[in-house]
């Protein structure tokens, strides 16, 4: 999250053919596809961070209007059989742009905006899954979500808001010394025990995702799994500063 800152079988009986979608239709087991999603998962997570960072900061126009460049490829996938699914997923990986080119194009040196920009695509998640419609996307939209709110939750615990609030306002060459000041506040009993308990947390749910054999679920836990290598690359590139 903060990261952004710097920067289907269908005839084998192995599984049934209406819980794996046309994407996947082949003769792989079922554990090999729901790896593939989790993989899909975990790259539309962490990996576009680091294009959109620099991109949101330097031209957030250009990146709000990547946003509609994914909705159209989401929808022309979803429709396809072949690759419905990735679609799906895509659908997902739309809204968490959309929330990222607004909050962090616009509005980024409030904190406390951040949650409630990254949750609006909430309501059309949860209609979704209500009504049993794109699930996989969704739900890794959610877990998107989900990881985020862990993630702003430990900002908030901690005390580093302010921090977060002055590398918004100040030139890069100053913000070393910020992220010193910052590691210096994580690295307290108390910050180390609040990371060590949100961690657990994010790694307990992700696993728990991970033990329902369906795709959905899947594409769940890969998005609040991967938070955690999101957040320890975020640590990683503080501590180097």
């Amino acid at each position: 999250m903060f990261t952004k800152i710097l920067l289907s079988s269908t005839t084998t009986g192995l599984t049934p053919p209406q819980r794996i979608s046309p994407f996947f239709a082949n003769s792989q087991p079922l554990q090999s596809q729901l790896w593939r999603i989790f993989a899909a998962s975990g790259f539309l997570v962490s990996v576009p961070v680091f294009f959109q960072a620099p991109l949101v900061r330097s031209f957030p126009e250009l990146s709000l209007l990547l946003t509609v460049g994914w909705f159209v490829l989401a929808y022309c996938l979803w429709r396809s059989p072949k690759y419905q699914l990735w679609g799906d997923i895509l659908l997902g990986f739309s809204w968490s742009w959309l929330a990222g080119s607004l909050y962090w194009g616009w509005l980024r040196w409030e904190p406390f905006l951040h949650l409630p920009i990254e949750a609006i695509a909430l309501p059309i998640a949860l209609w979704g899954l209500k009504r049993g419609w794109g699930k996989v996307g969704n739900l890794f939209y959610l877990g998107s979500l989900l990881g985020t709110a862990i993630t702003d939750l430990y900002f908030y615990l901690t005390g580093l808001i302010p921090y977060w609030r002055q590398i918004m306002q100040v030139e890069p060459e100053l913000a070393p010394e910020i992220f010193h000041n910052a590691i210096a506040q994580i690295e307290t009993p108390w910050g180390l025990s609040c990371a060590i308990a949100l961690l657990s947390l994010l790694f307990i749910l992700g696993m728990r995702s991970l033990q329902n054999q369906k795709q959905h679920w899947w594409a769940f836990g890969g998005a609040v799994l991967s938070t955690i290598l999101v957040d320890g690359l975020f640590w990683l590139l503080v501590s180097q500063a």
